[in-house]
């Protein structure tokens, strides 16, 4: 037999006979998809056939019934058994059983939806298996500890994010500030991040929260202005403007200004 393969998953096709009945079952490599807590996600299967009329089922770490489909009847309106962490929230496509669709959507995901699912065609003894990850996360807060006209201590706030994210501090133009070491506490799979810098110019700070095995990343920047540096800008202006002598009344005005604000 022909296998086919591509870069994500390989099929391997295993054939058993028993009592002179020859039965397939196919697996696929576990596929990984991940999503963002409350928001809906679709977990894919199909098959090659029309399956209007046949059944397949849909479970969660090989115990939780998620869904059950049996010739036009289903978990979400006519069959029982169905777990009661997904009531609610699975449905199937109607529209493309024809195809051989059997694929499901999960709405309003939480946290406790990570896992392991399997999909079974029971005629054909088919099952396919998917991993889903659902992550929290929440945007870092900005918070301004301590500040002088020289300089500013800012400290960055992750709340209940899962996975653990990466947190960094970076300027605007997208270079990374050293920190201190963050401090990190776990709670039921959840991380709270603190991470402090010290910055010592004018200008755009970045906290940049990272969670790479869901694909996500969220930031929140603040401005920083620091009083002790925009008066001695200002003082060297209107040392330059007294020295030279010249009558460039817009200057005159500039170090006017400076002046004001030097009282």
């Amino acid at each position: 037999n022909n296998i086919n393969q591509d870069n994500k998953f390989r099929n391997v096709i295993m054939l058993s006979k028993w009592h002179e009945n020859i039965s397939w079952s196919v697996c696929l490599q576990l596929r990984q998809i991940t999503v963002i807590e409350g928001h809906d996600v679709t977990l894919p299967c199909s098959i090659s056939e029309d399956i209007t009329a046949e059944r397949f089922d849909w479970r969660a770490d090989g115990q939780k019934e998620v869904y059950v489909y049996e010739g036009g009847l289903s978990s979400s309106k006519d069959l029982s058994g169905q777990h009661e962490q997904f009531k609610g929230r699975v449905s199937h496509f109607p529209g493309g059983l024809k195809d051989g669709n059997a694929s499901i959507k999960i709405s309003n995901t939480k946290v406790s939806d990570s896992g392991k699912y399997s999909c079974e065609f029971r005629r054909t003894n088919q099952k396919q298996h998917v991993k889903l990850l659902v992550g929290e996360s929440q945007k870092p807060n900005i918070v301004t500890l301590a500040e002088t006209d020289n300089w500013a201590q800012l400290q960055c706030e992750v709340h209940g994010a899962s996975p653990k994210p990466e947190v960094q501090w970076k300027d605007r133009e997208g270079n990374i500030i050293p920190a201190e070491e963050p401090k990190i506490s776990e709670r039921g799979g959840s991380y709270d991040i603190t991470l402090q810098i010290k910055v010592t110019k004018t200008g755009y700070y970045r906290c940049v929260s990272t969670q790479q095995s869901i694909r996500h990343q969220t930031e929140a920047e603040t401005y920083v202005r620091l009083s002790g540096e925009f008066r001695l800008d200002c003082l060297s202006d209107f040392i330059s403007v007294q020295t030279e002598y010249k009558p460039n009344w817009d200057k005159e005005s500039e170090s006017v200004k400076c002046v004001s604000v030097l009282r």
